[in-house]
């Protein structure tokens, strides 16, 4: 797998090409988590954000299809009690509905053949009056250098879409989400931050 073989040295990449908003992005994601939240990450990679969500919560489940990534995110929260790191699959999560407070997955979307169903699953695991947060590079903006997407892509990276603001806005807005809030943590390749107020939406 891509992000197997990656996984050694993912977090130097992003630090030295877009640190700012790497470790930005995680900051303002634990804004969103309060001390008694149940919390599930998916696609949680090296554990970039997890680190900020675990001293935040009450309990994180973290999740990745890649056991190289796994083993970077366990690496990185040994010092937390409250985590437990397990492979699942965001188009496929084992678990009931209503189950989390805040359910996270960060930079995996434009990664999907079918991001809407994603969406929909995580929508599913979180209960109602909980929130989806959904942080997601905008390297579609104007005036992104695409030299580092183009490396990604060379070296094996499989980016099904890429946005600008207003594409990944419309994006929630064509799967129905109506209570979103969106934040742009900037860089030099900006992200945005979908947070989705979970009604009945499934």
């Amino acid at each position: 797998m891509f992000w197997d073989k990656v996984s050694g040295f993912y977090d130097l990449f992003e630090t030295v090409y877009n640190g700012r908003v790497y470790h930005g992005i995680g900051k303002k994601v634990a804004e969103e988590i309060d001390e008694k939240d149940i919390v599930l990450e998916c696609a949680c990679g090296t554990g970039a954000l997890s680190r900020y969500i675990a001293p935040a919560c009450r309990k994180l489940i973290a999740t990745d299809l890649s056991r190289g990534m796994l083993k970077r995110t366990a690496k990185k929260c040994r010092g937390y009690g409250n985590v437990k790191v397990r492979r699942a699959d965001i188009a496929g999560l084992k678990c009931r509905d209503n189950r989390f407070d805040k359910v996270v997955a960060g930079n995996v979307i434009h990664l999907l053949d079918d991001p809407a169903a994603a969406v929909r699953e995580l929508v599913r695991v979180c209960r109602p009056g909980g929130k989806v947060i959904i942080p997601t590079y905008i390297n579609a903006s104007e005036g992104i250098n695409k030299r580092a997407v183009r490396l990604l892509e060379f070296v094996g990276a499989d980016f099904k879409r890429q946005f600008d603001l207003r594409s990944y806005q419309k994006f929630f807005e064509d799967a129905g989400y109506e209570y979103v809030e969106y934040y742009v943590v900037e860089g030099r390749m900006p992200c945005a931050v979908a947070v989705i107020e979970v009604k009945m939406y499934f």
